[in-house]
């Protein structure tokens, strides 16, 4: 089960790292048309706005189509093989999904016009009643249906995925047998999303209506729920499930909920890209509810806190280790600063000593909280600098992204001070202190065809026999192993691995940075080759 969910977490990845780049899209285009940040005469120049508002709706493409994406990106990525019959499948059962629950919808006399708020409200709700009920429901490439978001397209990529790695080795009697193997997904898909749509009618009610309550106790206990998510955030990176929980906050209304434009918006990132590509002011307090759980939390671990714990171990490191030392954390701290990716860092201490690691996760949800409680609004999903400076720096003082950066700079002071006490207050072994490091001179710095550096991970994993499955993630090598004693974790990091975990008996993660993208396609190639 922990695998399943480690390789549906990677599977969501391809479809958010598209957010983050039409994210940057939407944000740039934003400052480019406030007259605050480039001028009245800039925003007057009307083939260059034209230009600009074109960009914003190419980025709105993006996010309003996102429960597609997520139904592709599942499928593709949890499919055995045949990835693509897995994406036609999930296309087609996309569209058959929403067709069906339209249908379901029209016989019960429910429609657009029925369901909105002005029709509501003639029937004698309360607006704030008409509006709720406005919420339920929006319409999804054409199709009047239920409010499901991003978790209708992981319903169905779950439901293809599973029909497709199920059927498409099936072999049908010979007079058929044509719709037989890869062809006889789809038609599966026709004959059984259908179902999955009607169970969806009578369940997603109950289990939206869960979602709304949890969200309202996050609600409940108002900014310390900042608190709570970015510590159990971080608590969950060793296994890789923190996908998951930023999904929730993200795109439901766990993640809070606002009236923009009249439209009711659920999720902290939808609430937060909403504001940003509104035509119309937008108030701030609506801006800092999208930004409680993205962008400015992560921004001051990921900017100021980890970099200063990197120089912590650095400067704790024994003198003849230093230089290796540097090298073996400045490709990852460089990394974290410019996109936000941590985990490179992380996992040069979280598995040395579980004290930094409960002082990381504690200090996370401290930031998330600070900002939070004095009013900052830096968005964006990466939250590295490039985010930093798209959402906060070029939206101006509305932001307040001169707090952040104030309370960025105490956090990096917290985590240099606390990371050297415990480091000498327990004589921790991070990298370079109390042993010898075995690591190879060119740390860092992998060819991207390097076909020897390839064989040795092979080799140290127990070789080609010892060897089920090869995947990765933005930093991690994920390999699925037979046996898990042949594999050699001592030599495997004289590869240039930052660290490695087993997060199962035949489970093994290779942590290597923005590297292994590279490393991952030399490591097939050797473990393809006969």
């Amino acid at each position: 089960m922990k695998e399943f969910w480690q390789k549906f977490g990677k599977s969501l990845l391809l479809p958010i790292s598209t957010i983050a780049v039409a994210g940057i899209f939407m944000g740039l285009a934003a400052a480019l048309q406030n007259s605050a940040i480039v001028g009245e005469s800039f925003v007057n120049l009307l083939v260059v706005q034209d230009f600009i508002g074109f960009i914003r709706k190419l980025a709105g493409l993006v996010f309003g189509n996102l429960p597609l994406f997520f139904c592709l990106s599942i499928a593709v990525g949890l499919a055995k093989d045949e990835k693509p019959t897995a994406a036609f499948s999930a296309v087609l059962g996309f569209l058959v999904f929403h067709l069906t629950l339209n249908y379901i919808l029209g016989l019960k006399g429910i429609t657009a016009d029925s369901t909105s708020v002005e029709t509501l409200m003639t029937q004698g709700m309360s607006e704030v009643e008409a509006t709720i009920m406005n919420a339920k429901y929006e319409t999804v490439l054409g199709f009047f249906t239920l409010r499901m978001n991003v978790f209708g397209g992981i319903l169905v990529g779950l439901g293809v995925t599973y029909l497709h790695n199920k059927f498409y080795q099936i072999q049908l009697p010979s007079a058929i047998n044509f719709f037989g193997g890869k062809r006889f997904i789809p038609l599966i898909t026709l004959i059984l999303i259908p179902v999955l749509a009607l169970i969806s009618y009578f369940v997603w009610p109950f289990f939206d209506g869960i979602i709304g309550l949890i969200g309202q106790g996050i609600d409940k206990v108002g900014v310390f729920g900042a608190f709570i998510y970015g510590s159990v955030n971080r608590l969950l990176i060793p296994t890789g499930l923190h996908h998951i929980l930023n999904q929730v906050v993200r795109f439901t209304s766990v993640g809070g909920t606002a009236v923009i434009n009249g439209d009711t918006v659920m999720g902290a990132l939808n609430i937060f890209n909403e504001a940003i590509a509104s035509p119309t002011p937008v108030p701030n307090e609506v801006f800092q509810l999208g930004a409680r759980y993205i962008g400015q939390g992560h921004t001051l671990i990921a900017i100021f806190g980890l970099p200063a714990s990197c120089l912590a171990m650095y400067k704790m490191a024994e003198p003849k280790n230093k230089k290796r030392v540097k090298a073996l954390l400045s490709a990852g701290v460089v990394a974290c600063i410019l996109t936000g990716i941590t985990e490179p860092l992380e996992f040069s201490f979280m598995f040395v000593s579980p004290v930094l690691f409960l002082f990381h996760v504690v200090m996370t949800g401290v930031g998330y909280l600070a900002a939070a409680l004095l009013g900052c609004s830096v968005g964006g999903v990466q939250a590295g600098l490039i985010d930093f400076t798209i959402f906060g720096i070029l939206r101006g003082t509305q932001s307040k992204w001169y707090i952040v950066a104030t309370l960025g700079i105490c956090m990096a002071a917290a985590y240099y001070f606390g990371f050297k006490f415990l480091i000498k207050k327990f004589n921790i072994s991070t990298p370079g202190r109390n042993e010898d490091l075995e690591l190879t001179e060119d740390t860092g710095v992998v060819s991207p065809s390097n076909e020897e550096l390839a064989k040795k991970i092979v080799e140290y994993l127990g070789g080609k026999e010892n060897i089920t499955n090869i995947t990765n993630c933005f930093t991690r090598l994920r390999v699925t192993v037979v046996d898990p004693s042949l594999v050699d974790d001592s030599k495997l990091k004289t590869t240039g691995a930052a660290g490695i975990m087993h997060p199962s008996e035949t489970s093994v993660q290779v942590v290597y940075g923005l590297k292994v993208e590279s490393i991952a396609k030399d490591v097939k190639a050797v473990f393809y080759t006969k």
